[in-house]
């Protein structure tokens, strides 16, 4: 009994000394995480270090903080062609579809209250983009929320142009039979 219980005490000593090497490790990794995430808010473009994804996501996050959501749209394009690790995929189509979005917003309305097509475009590109991030990341409430306000959004100003002509014309008969 006494052999049982000392290896017992030296695995649960090991299985203890590894558990607190994990939670140190991965408490590091939440550490510079919320480091990154503190310069990509602040505007920084990491340029040296890290992978050629988190610049190029990095540079798409400054271009949309500036209105140049075009090439932020663009940059975040070619950082999902650096094949990123598929944690990131989400939160790149995530900020497309901002991107998107916001893009759309600044178009101009037509004088029916229409959307232009340029809005109506990017419009729709978002809708996709925050669909696959929801695909990707299904409880993601930020990738809902966007959501649902693009569909509101959409609902009230991408009505179809209106028909100049209330009925019905057959090519071959002319107008106005007896």
């Amino acid at each position: 009994m006494t052999i049982y219980r000392k290896n017992a005490n030296a695995l649960w000593a090991v299985v203890t000394t590894l558990g607190l090497l994990g939670v140190v490790y991965f408490g590091w990794q939440l550490y510079q995480l919320r480091a990154l995430n503190q310069q990509i808010q602040g505007g920084v473009v990491i340029k040296q270090g890290g992978s050629p994804a988190l610049q190029k996501f990095t540079a798409a996050y400054d271009q949309g903080l500036h209105g140049d959501y075009k090439h932020a749209v663009q940059s975040y394009g070619q950082a999902l062609e650096l094949s990123p690790p598929a944690s990131e995929l989400p939160h790149i189509h995530f900020n497309i579809g901002n991107n998107l979005f916001s893009s759309g917003l600044v178009r101009t309305v037509n004088e029916d209250g229409s959307f232009q097509d340029e809005a109506r475009y990017a419009f729709t590109q978002a809708k996709i983009a925050y669909e696959q991030s929801l695909r990707l990341q299904p409880d993601d409430k930020a990738a809902k929320f966007n959501l649902a306000l693009l569909h509101s959004v959409m609902a009230r100003g991408m009505q179809g142009a209106s028909k100049e002509q209330s009925h019905m014309e057959l090519s071959n008969l002319p107008i106005g039979l007896p």
